[in-house]
């Protein structure tokens, strides 16, 4: 009958394909059989006629339609031939729309990474050309990718972006499938009302529009409400007629999710048995379509109801392969494009623009995509590490300046907790930013004589209030032979032993967190000492081993993200032990604990030694100039230097200082890198390259952006680099290897 319609003598070629597709994709929403049917018709017709182009259009259809079947493979393949066909016709648009495709078939099979990817492309393509309808499309499926990883800020932005962008478009479906995720987004945030409304304004579209599978959806959303509300016999009535709509429909996504929510409905009803029947339902149906969110939410599910009957061995297994599957659900690129989506898109529709031109070998694009997201690091990299450190350096430095007032006994202890927690924080906080650097293996020890027991006791009492609320019990053991002050880099210990504590108490819900410290060899001045820190957490299975110190691998505890983290803590304490020379080592077993514990060589010292108040003498009447935009910082950089008897003048950024630098000379100038206007770089540039009295003093940038380090451009113009938070004794050494130079 469809051949009928549209052979007609007069009717080109082009034209019957055009109307074959045309029609398959309208069909798509009530009759998805249909439109493969006549998606295989047109790409049957356009090799009849070896039409690139049309070729390339059919196989992008076929491989849209086949992806909602839950034709995954077929789907990818055709989606990479029309690709290839889009890309020697330079129809970006084309490898856009094929690009769409592969994206829902990765966030479908649990690749949320590569999906995101994929439609952040789309995303650039079509924001150049105004393509409001299918923004509307690309949007909300990144808005799915956000909300399942409960990235609710860029959740709501991409389903919100996608209403817009569908109202633009003047198209009444796109706009209520996003009111539809939008409506469960508010229900997490437990505003039903506003939930029911979207919903409802989603069912309605979708009776207008006589879109049938977008419907099942809608009625399932609306389901979920009922469900909050416990008005579980509408939830179940509309579960039901979900599950028929998309058993009719073939859509194997629609149909596990509700298989799934029709399960927890009973679950919560307590009806275990038919609550199980469901969930195995969903088990092996979205094994067979390789869903993978619905598979973790299911195995979930089941757990919690074995755990309830009292079925231990059911429970574990269930447990098991819930951790096992949530752990491989994110990797590192997933959460590095989570949290700087904005960043990521406006730099990729720089870079298109201006490779959109050139030849797109594969040489060339691997390259620009490497150098992309060396820029998304460096970028990130330097805020990350100048708006968070800035702030710790007005905090830092002031507990080091108090350090020298005299306090109670009860008033040091609070002192020292406060001085030590600050600069655990700060630690914290270099766990993202010194990964890099570790990676790149330009990490250096900087050892100084540590009172050891003391640090032990400050990092025991840091983590020992999480240990509490959690109602666990923290014991610090050390070693009578143990010496008391130790040659050793405080801040990178302090890293490895704060990782590993912090993740005994994040995955030990009772019992007990166990430092020890042991001295198990002597050579001459140096001892041999152990390091063990014990759990009685969830423990980890014996066949993931050493996985665990991978960069970015989730341990992937029994609930929720309340455990999630960057996946950085463990892959860092590996590098910095092995910094140390050394190798950190595991014992674990589920459900009874774990053991962390590794060795390091280290050098006994004597008492740590305070700056003499005779070289102190050396820096007494000189002056300096510093160039600060942050005046809480200037006020405590002023503060130390005048502890040394060093005269400050302050310049509130770059062009202050150029001017400053012009009317009288400077024994040092200390200068900020990110400053408004005109930067450090930029402004210690000018200072070196122009007239003035102070081309040749000793510029010091003192920055809170680590990147700096590394900046080879600019490295001349600055004696060295000095990281905020100051490091108060090494400005000291700093300042007065330069004096005694002159002398």
């Amino acid at each position: 009958m469809l051949n009928e319609e549209l052979t007609v003598t007069d009717v080109s070629y082009k034209e019957k394909i055009e109307k074959l597709l045309e029609k398959a994709y309208s069909s798509r929403i009530n009759n998805l059989g249909l439109s493969i049917e006549l998606g295989q018709q047109a790409l049957a017709l356009s090799r009849e006629v070896n039409r690139k182009d049309l070729i390339a259009q059919s196989l992008n259809r076929l491989s849209l339609f086949y992806m909602i079947h839950g034709r995954y493979e077929e789907s990818l393949s055709m989606a990479k031939e029309a690709i290839d066909y889009f890309e020697e016709l330079n129809d970006e648009m084309g490898v856009a729309n094929a690009k769409y495709s592969i994206a829902g078939i990765y966030y479908k099979t649990n690749n949320f990474h590569l999906g995101l990817v994929n439609l952040i492309d789309c995303l650039t393509i079509y924001k150049k050309h105004n393509d409001f309808h299918n923004l509307a499309r690309t949007q909300k499926s990144m808005g799915t990718i956000y909300d399942f990883l409960g990235d609710v800020n860029n959740s709501f932005k991409s389903y919100e972006g996608s209403i817009e962008s569908a109202q633009k478009a003047g198209d009444l479906n796109l706009e209520s499938n996003a009111f539809n995720p939008l409506s469960g987004l508010y229900l997490k945030q437990n505003n039903p009302a506003k939930a029911m409304e979207l919903i409802e304004d989603s069912i309605a579209m979708k009776q207008k529009t006589g879109d049938t599978r977008g419907m099942a959806f809608a009625i399932y959303g609306r389901g979920k409400v009922y469900a909050y509300l416990k008005e579980y016999d509408k939830a179940e009535l509309d579960y039901l007629q979900a599950l028929d709509i998309h058993e009719r429909m073939g859509e194997p996504l629609g149909k596990g999710m509700t298989l799934n929510k029709l399960a927890i409905l009973y679950s919560t009803l307590g009806k275990d048995e038919k609550a199980k029947d469901y969930f195995h339902k969903a088990l092996q149906y979205c094994e067979e379509y390789n869903i993978a969110a619905v598979l973790i939410r299911a195995n979930q599910g089941l757990y919690e109801i074995y755990k309830r009957q009292n079925d231990s061995v059911k429970a574990l297994e269930v447990l098991e392969r819930y951790i096992k599957m949530k752990e491989q659900l994110i990797n590192t690129q997933t959460l590095m494009v989570i949290r700087n989506y904005e960043m990521i898109t406006r730099i990729e529709s720089m870079e298109k623009e201006a490779q959109l031109q050139k030849e797109r070998a594969e040489i060339l694009e691997k390259q620009r995509r490497a150098e992309q997201l060396a820029k998304v690091k460096q970028d990130f990299l330097s805020t990350m590490s100048h708006e968070i450190r800035t702030p710790l350096n007005a905090i830092i430095s002031i507990a080091a300046l108090l350090n020298e007032k005299h306090f109670d006994k009860e008033e040091l202890e609070l002192f020292r907790s406060l001085k030590f927690a600050s600069n655990n924080l700060l630690m914290l906080v270099n766990d993202i930013l010194d990964f890099t650097k570790l990676e790149q293996v330009k990490v250096k020890l900087e050892n100084r004589s540590t009172d050891f027991r003391l640090f032990l006791e400050n990092l025991k009492n840091t983590y020992n209030g999480l240990a509490l609320e959690k109602g666990l019990e923290m014991n610090l053991k050390v070693d009578a032979e143990i010496a008391d002050f130790y040659e050793l880099d405080e801040t990178k210990l302090g890293q490895i032993l704060g990782n590993l504590i912090s993740n005994a108490i994040k995955y030990s819900e009772r019992g007990f967190v166990k430092i020890e410290v042991n001295k198990v060899n002597n050579f001459g001045e140096n001892d041999l000492v152990e390091f063990k820190i014990k759990d009685s957490g969830v423990g980890i299975a014996s066949h993931i081993g050493q996985e665990v110190f991978e960069s970015f691998y989730q341990i992937g505890p029994v609930h929720t993200r309340k455990h999630s983290g960057s996946g950085l803590g463990l892959a860092i304490v590996k590098k910095l032990v092995e910094l140390h020379g050394s190798i950190i080592n595991m014992i674990s077993e589920v459900g009874v604990g774990s053991t962390f514990f590794f060795t390091l060589e280290l050098k006994k010292s004597q008492a740590c030694q305070h700056t003499p108040s005779s070289l102190s003498d050396e820096l007494n009447n000189k002056t300096t100039l510093i160039a600060e935009d942050n005046l809480v910082n200037a006020l405590v950089s002023k503060k130390i230097l005048t502890k040394w008897g060093i005269k400050s003048d302050h310049a509130l950024n770059g062009v202050d200082a150029i001017e400053k630098a012009k009317e009288q000379v400077y024994d040092f100038i200390l200068m900020d890198i990110h400053m408004p206007g005109l930067n450090g770089y930029e402004a210690a540039k000018a200072i070196r390259e122009t007239d003035n009295p102070n081309r040749n003093t000793p510029i010091y940038a003192l920055t809170a952006d680590i990147t700096s380090e590394n900046d080879e451009e600019y490295a001349k113009y600055f004696n060295c680099v000095l990281r905020k938070p100051i490091e108060i004794d090494k400005l000291f050494e700093v300042l007065i290897k330069v004096q005694m130079a002159v002398r």
